[in-house]
């Protein structure tokens, strides 16, 4: 390993700092200034693993060494250390590419993680540069996710119409858009409309287009979704929320294949295929009268169930790096990664709106998260608060999950507080399965008498009954 470069005109620092790496085992060198390290660069000194700066110094600041590292070495992480901790200076390290921003005076074990950071993204970044390479339009590897896929491949030759079922955010449209591209009608319009989205009185013109002065403001002929999408595919999303009427019009088209404008008294061919959405159960819908059966029996030709996110809990990983690729290009920043812990937590999430969420996320993650390596301590404050669901059976797992939560916000005395509901959960237990008689409970445990005696009174354990059946 390459070693950890220390800048600072402060020698107390400095010494500070090197007996801490060389206590890690951690190789430094020290500079007192900016300029010693930009000419050391300069000179084809190989660079570190690591800068650590401060950014005010005399002659050249650190935010000009920071600049200069980057220009020259942009996967070295830079982490800037300051005892001015004010907005402006924070922003301009973070807009020249720091890794993190360390104010002063800071706590020694404090700096030690962050620099362990800063050397695993380091070593990270050094490794094979990831290959994004094409993207595939739906991502996934759960088993649910594969009958997803088998059912896109089926219909690739077909024109029926399909109806897409899931929870929001799941990823309905893009199933959608799957299904457009690989069909015969791949090369013309792809239409979609959220049916849930326009008012009552301007949808029936959104689909089917009006003629002049077919209403009030009606001043030209416009064409409608359904002439738009003329050859190609029309997708209805949220087709549970379309009003009783458009469900009849809907119906008489999907029947004969013809429409009429609003206003309109010559019918229109319409060579459109239908895929429609919905987050709603439709066979509830029609059993209350909300929505038409005859309707529902035209759009549920074939039936594609999306699952959603907590059905799949092993593309959460898959997702995410996905995510942070696509958000780093957007904003044209590096590529954030999550550590194993961090990973593992958010695979455990009940995410409640399922892809959508774990987008909105990741793009939360890349402008917000401090590191490169992002730890379950940089997430939102909701989801450090959430209680992750047992991905696994084994309770090591479960406790795994709990402790990392408790971790990541800062409780105090977690040990203390997980063995103490440990011990109250054994003995509860125990003396639940013996009908109260401590005794047997104490055998059954492997402690003795008086332990468990003890701990009924430390652990406020109700005993009124033990003490009886003894």
């Amino acid at each position: 390993m390459k070693p950890v470069w220390i800048v600072d005109d402060d020698r107390s620092i400095r010494w500070v700092l090197e007996k801490t790496l060389s206590r890690e085992g951690i190789p430094f060198k020290s500079y007192a200034s900016a300029t010693e390290a930009i000419s050391q660069l300069e000179q084809g000194i190989e660079p570190p693993q690591v800068l650590m700066s401060d950014i005010r110094m005399p002659g050249q600041s650190g935010l000009d060494l920071l600049q200069e590292v980057k220009t020259r070495f942009p996967s070295v992480p830079v982490i800037i250390m300051t005892a001015y901790s004010d907005l402006e200076s924070a922003v301009a390290a973070f807009q020249g590419g720091a890794f993190e921003y360390l104010p002063k005076p800071f706590d020694v074990d404090q700096a030690v993680e962050l620099i362990r950071r800063a050397i695993d993204e380091s070593m990270h970044q050094s490794g094979a540069a990831e290959e994004e390479g094409l993207v595939p339009e739906i991502l996934g590897q759960a088993p649910a996710m594969q009958e997803v896929f088998r059912a896109i491949g089926r219909l690739a030759l077909s024109h029926a119409t399909v109806l897409i079922t899931g929870e929001s955010g799941s990823g309905k449209e893009l199933v959608a858009r799957a299904l457009h591209r690989h069909s015969p009608r791949a090369d013309k319009p792809f239409i979609a409309i959220n049916t849930a989205a326009i008012p009552k009185d301007l949808l029936e013109s959104e689909l089917f287009g009006h003629e002049r002065g077919a209403f009030t403001g009606a001043q030209a002929q416009r064409r409608g979704r359904f002439e738009q999408a003329e050859a190609g595919t029309l997708f209805l999303d949220e087709i549970g929320d379309m009003p009783s009427e458009l469900q009849t019009r809907l119906l008489r088209v999907l029947s004969d294949g013809h429409f009429y404008r609003v206003g309109g008294h010559s019918p229109i061919k319409a060579n459109v295929r239908v895929i429609a959405a919905t987050h709603q159960n439709l066979e509830t819908r029609v059993k209350d009268g909300l929505f038409r059966e005859d309707l529902f029996h035209r759009l549920n030709v074939i039936r594609i169930r999306l699952p959603s996110l907590r059905e799949r809990r092993e593309d959460i990983p898959l997702l995410t790096r996905h995510f942070l690729q696509k958000s780093a290009r957007e904003l044209g920043v590096e590529t954030k990664r999550l550590s194993d812990p961090a990973l593992k937590y958010l695979s455990g999430l009940d995410f409640q709106g399922n892809v959508r969420q774990l987008e909105n996320l990741c793009h939360w993650l890349t402008v917000m998260a401090p590191g490169q390596q992002v730890e379950i301590s940089d997430l939102p404050g909701e989801l450090r608060e959430a209680i992750p669901m047992a991905i696994a059976t084994d309770w090591e797992s479960a406790l795994e999950g709990e402790v990392d939560r408790m971790l990541a916000r800062g409780l105090g005395d977690v040990h203390g507080v997980l063995a103490q509901t440990f011990e109250r959960i054994l003995i509860s237990r125990a003396l639940a399965h013996t009908g109260g008689r401590r005794i047997e409970a104490a055998l059954a445990l492997g402690i003795g008498r008086n332990t468990i005696t003890r701990k009924i009174a430390e652990l406020g354990i109700d005993g009124g009954k033990e003490a009886l059946a003894e």
